[in-house]
């Protein structure tokens, strides 16, 4: 028999009844109907945990806002992690059912609302907002995801040029097209390179002197292309090409073949896109080298021009985003606006008496930033600083304060509503964690005890500042790591000490004197200040080269699990969201997520999606690689994701290999024993017999091409078939685990693997 409970007693029974629920006079059938009433029907233990979630929200410094924020992304996030849509219909009703049942157990206006309001109010607004971000990814990826293209083909196209974009350091420019499909009569959106020499060919033909009006945005172009469907991930892990040309509504991509044959320009003009060109142009023209590139993308957003070189020193530096058209940018030119109004107007006392200068300062500022925002391109990371800048601008004008948590909140929300895809991107992801770093840091009491005003010496009022920029910048760094280890599986271990030079010197130095100088070649007077623009450039590129250039300065990683970098963010978030001493528990995830990816394993054997491009880690820092491959895109990607800075080392090279014309055969200690791998070098046949029998001493047997059913090899058979099911693999021999693409794919529209 079960233990009867005992209930303590008062003094007083009727006080003893009042407190506990409890009246003895009553029968047990009354007692347990009261008790089920006041409590919702819950057990002790949901009471208890009931009341605990509601003193932590009650005292906590509890804000909804950014917390929702949070939820909805969540939701998109869910939508990409899960596999079928009965998965995310089941998300979007259990998100329902939680909100109903809280309503239900704390009916509002109720005594148990008053007592548990908080709890409540959180899981309603929670899980429905949840369910929100789920249904927008849902409802989004079916409006604008294109299916893609069969098959590789090569076909004659006559279409619309929706967009162009002027790539001269790899000497081509990519065309978006419009085309009509001529087998079902649909239209399509495709992408097409087309080479500079070509370019100038067509100007000269059919252009009236401008290559950039000839095929620009509205022309009508006929041509002969080759056609391939959007690449997925060539590796686990790997950028996945084929999920963002889903989004941007591409069906194939290609290149041209031969010449344009026909070329009819816009008969409407597209002032931003020509004028984003013509900026670009007139900035490398004033500025040669690698300034100039430079100069061009903080001008016009054009990256374009920039050389690989460039490029990598940024990255290798962390200071890639400042490349990118975003906060840092369109603050400083929104926050230059605002005070150069603000000071001009002042000196007008007609004006400053009769005016609030600050309301027209912050609507010039709120111009100049959208009008930049448009001049670069309008790209995600561009809108949501500028959409973040005009809530800081809308705050100053209303009196409250600017630097917020809720500021953010509302710009995540408001881009993840317009394109929610671009959540599980690096740029997006980079952009909120770096902002969320910065305000979250400046809003803690000790950080504003540390800044605030007080009478000292200027030297020490800069050496605070100073200071407190380094520690700014480490912060971000820190913050930063995580997605650029998932997303990239490398990182500049510099990159705090050269933003806390390359910031400023970009902020306060370089952007003023490119308006500067843009602003004086209207009078033809530009030329000192570009020759400025230069030395400040220069500067720039010396601190990343030099950076880039130290030992240790990149940190490589393999893939990171998805539970790591999920660890990463739910610890960096409640260390942000939180405002008392609970945000110090965001701590425990992050350390685990830390343990964890310093425990991630390295594969052993890499397989890229079409059995071409295979790596063999060697666990001394060396790959060996199947081809001496030219392609930059296959060799970055086996040495990111094989955590490896050395170039690999072609198979046929390698003494403990034996190459044939046909098939290399090379045997590796993992896990206490030999494995024996047989890879075909190309796609020539050979008498089935010889390969069954060679198949039959291997393990793994790895081929670009189907392989006959006599082919069994003691553990895995890597050929086309498979690999078309299944995608790029990451084989871990020490474990005897396979990693595949398509275990992360479901039934998402871009994937074409083995759930079609």
């Amino acid at each position: 028999m079960a233990d009867t409970p005992i209930i303590p007693m008062g003094d007083d029974p009727e006080s003893s009844a009042a407190a506990t629920g409890f009246d003895p006079n009553s029968s047990a059938r009354s007692q347990a109907q009261r008790l089920w009433q006041r409590d919702g029907g819950l057990s002790s233990a949901a009471r208890s945990l009931g009341d605990r979630a509601e003193a932590f929200l009650a005292g906590a410094g509890f804000d909804r806002a950014p917390w929702l924020a949070v939820m909805f992304a969540g939701g998109i996030l869910s939508w990409f992690a899960l596999k079928s849509p009965w998965q995310w219909t089941s998300a979007i009703g259990l998100s329902a059912l939680t909100a109903l049942a809280a309503l239900a157990l704390w009916p509002p206006g109720s005594a148990a609302d008053t007592e548990r309001g908080h709890f409540r109010r959180a899981l309603v607004a929670g899980a429905l907002v949840f369910a929100a971000g789920v249904c927008v990814i849902w409802v989004r990826s079916e409006m604008v995801g294109a299916e893609p293209i069969e098959r590789p083909m090569i076909e004659r196209v006559h279409g619309y040029v929706l967009e162009r974009q002027d790539q001269p350091s790899e000497d081509r420019i990519r065309l978006t097209l419009a085309v009509r499909d001529a087998s079902e009569g649909e239209s399509r959106k495709i992408r097409v390179n087309v080479p500079l020499s070509e370019v100038e060919r067509v100007n000269a033909r059919f252009g009236t002197g401008d290559s950039a009006e000839t095929l620009s945005e509205g022309a009508r172009v006929r041509m002969r292309v080759r056609l391939m469907p959007p690449a997925s991930p060539m590796l686990p892990g790997a950028y996945d090409f084929a999920r963002a040309a889903w989004f941007k509504g591409l069906a194939a991509t290609g290149s041209l073949l031969g010449e344009i044959e026909d070329v009819q320009p816009s008969t409407h003009a597209q002032p931003i896109a020509h004028l984003q060109r013509a900026l670009s142009a007139h900035v490398r023209e004033r500025l040669d080298g690698s300034p100039g590139t430079i100069a061009a993308a903080f001008a016009s957003g054009d990256r374009g021009a920039i050389t690989e070189a460039d490029a990598d020193a940024m990255r290798d530096a962390g200071l890639t985003h400042l490349l990118a058209i975003s906060g840092l940018h369109v603050s400083a030119v929104i926050a230059a606006a605002y005070f150069v109004v603000l000071k001009l107007l002042a000196l007008i006392p007609a004006v400053a008496l009769r005016v609030r200068l600050p309301i027209l300062a912050a609507a010039v500022g709120a111009l100049a930033g959208i009008g930049y925002t448009l001049l670069t391109g309008a790209q995600v990371p561009t809108v949501r600083a500028c959409v973040a800048a005009l809530l800081v601008l809308g705050a100053l004008v209303l009196g409250r304060e600017a630097l917020s948590l809720r500021m953010v909140a509302m710009a995540a929300i408001v881009v993840l509503l317009v394109w929610p895809e671009s959540l599980v991107g690096p740029s997006f992801q980079m952009s909120f964690s770096a902002v969320l770093a910065i305000v979250a840091l400046h809003t803690s009491p000790l950080v504003r005890e540390f800044l605030k005003a007080r009478e000292e010496p200027w030297a020490r009022r800069m050496g605070r500042w100073v200071f407190m920029l380094f520690v700014t910048g480490l912060v971000i760094e820190i913050a930063l790591m995580p997605i650029v280890l998932f997303h990239f599986h490398r990182a500049g271990v510099y990159g705090a000490l050269a933003n806390v030079v390359a910031i400023p010197l970009v902020t306060f130095v370089s952007m003023p004197l490119i308006a500067l100088a843009l602003a004086l070649d209207t009078i033809g007077l530009g030329a000192p200040v570009w020759w400025c623009v230069g030395v400040s450039l220069d500067a720039l590129l010396g601190i990343a080269r030099f950076t880039s250039a130290q030992p240790g300065a990149v940190k490589l990683m393999p893939q990171m699990g998805g539970a790591t970098i999920a660890l990463f963010a739910l610890g960096g978030l409640w260390i942000a969201l939180w405002t008392s001493r609970a945000r110090w528990l965001g701590l425990v995830p992050v350390a685990l997520a830390s343990v964890m990816l310093v425990f991630t394993p390295i594969p052993d054997v890499l397989i890229g999606r079409e059995g071409r491009h295979v790596g063999i880690t060697l666990g001394d820092g060396r790959l060996l690689s199947l081809r001496d491959t030219r392609s930059s895109y296959a060799r970055d990607n086996l040495l990111e994701l094989a955590s490896v800075t050395a170039e690999p080392i072609p198979l046929a090279q390698w003494e403990g290999a034996q190459c044939s014309r046909e098939f290399c055969l090379i045997s590796l200690m993992r896990g206490g024993r030999k494995w024996t791998l047989l890879m075909a070098r190309n796609s020539d046949l050979i008498e089935e017999r010889a390969l069954a029998a060679a198949c039959e001493l291997s393990d793994i047997v790895v081929a670009a091409r189907y392989l006959p059913r006599s082919c069994r090899p003691r553990w895995l058979r890597a050929d086309k078939r498979y690999l078309k099911r299944h995608g790029g693999l990451a084989l871990d021999l020490e474990r005897g685990t396979i990693t595949d693409v398509a275990s992360g794919q479901g039934d998402h529209g871009w994937w074409r693997g083995s759930t079609r």
